[in-house]
């Protein structure tokens, strides 16, 4: 299945990924592990996830305090996935919102 993280998505977890590789670089390699593999399972089970708000759905990372926020399109020719959000459990509720015009 086809995704794509947006420009909000990439900043998150861009900033995540630095903030982690600066307490270690095994630690930062374990985060992009856990967010690759949380990416994965949503690539293979989009539905599987709870919806959050509208057709926004959460899936949380195994082992860090974050969640990826996601939608999906179950196209019969082209299924894809628009990852959302990298959101920290402890971040402002609701400041992806803005993202996909929500907010």
């Amino acid at each position: 299945m086809k995704f794509s993280l947006s420009s909000g998505a990439l900043l998150d977890y861009s900033e995540a990924i630095e903030f982690y590789a600066e307490q270690s670089p095994e630690l930062g390699q374990a985060f992009i592990n856990a967010v690759e593999n949380s990416i994965y399972r949503i690539r293979e089970f989009p539905d599987r996830w709870g919806i959050l708000e509208g057709d926004v759905r959460r899936c949380q990372v195994k082992k860090f305090p974050y969640s990826v926020l996601y939608s999906f399109k179950d196209d019969e020719q082209e299924p894809s996935v628009v990852i959302i959000a990298v959101m920290h459990g402890r971040r402002e509720e609701g400041y992806w919102k803005s993202r996909i015009g929500l907010g």
